[in-house]
């Protein structure tokens, strides 16, 4: 698991660098008189590709943004709750944004879905963030069930 979570974070690492130097080129394209049309486009993906990954590397760390204020002071079985119902309520959380996603995905089935310039099909990316939601939710309910172990 920790080899996976290891190339999820180099492959996450890569797709923002890709991101910045696109960004980079469409600037200087855009001084030189020679833009970079899809710029954005491109960049969208890049990044729904490191945001997903690295959501995932943090749900296999359990390192995902907790209020440390409150629960490092707690101890034994009061930490173990608050952590319990912190898990839950991540759970619930990526279940909304899986169903706010789903019911668009649904809702535009029939519609052509793609970018303008480049043609990047958005429902690909709508579907491999999807599978990244399903992916950390199924994580989130083994951490659940398997208690509070890092």
């Amino acid at each position: 698991m920790n080899a996976a979570r290891t190339m999820m974070i180099w492959t996450g690492g890569i797709a923002l660098i890709i991101a910045a130097a696109l960004n980079l080129l469409a600037v200087i394209g855009r001084h030189t008189g020679l833009p970079l049309k899809g710029a954005i486009e491109l960049v969208q993906v890049v990044v729904l590709i490191g945001g997903s990954l690295a959501l995932v590397a943090a749900t296999l760390g359990r390192n995902h943004a907790r209020v440390h204020l409150i629960l490092d002071r707690l101890t034994g079985g009061n930490r173990d709750v608050a952590e319990w119902i912190c898990t839950l309520l991540s759970i619930l959380f990526y279940l909304m944004l899986l169903g706010g996603s789903c019911w668009l995905a649904v809702d535009l089935w029939g519609s052509q879905e793609v970018s303008e310039l480049v043609g990047v099909p958005w429902w690909a990316m709508r579907a491999f963030l999807n599978l990244t939601l399903v992916v950390i939710i199924a994580l989130l309910v083994r951490q659940l069930v398997e208690g509070r172990r890092p």
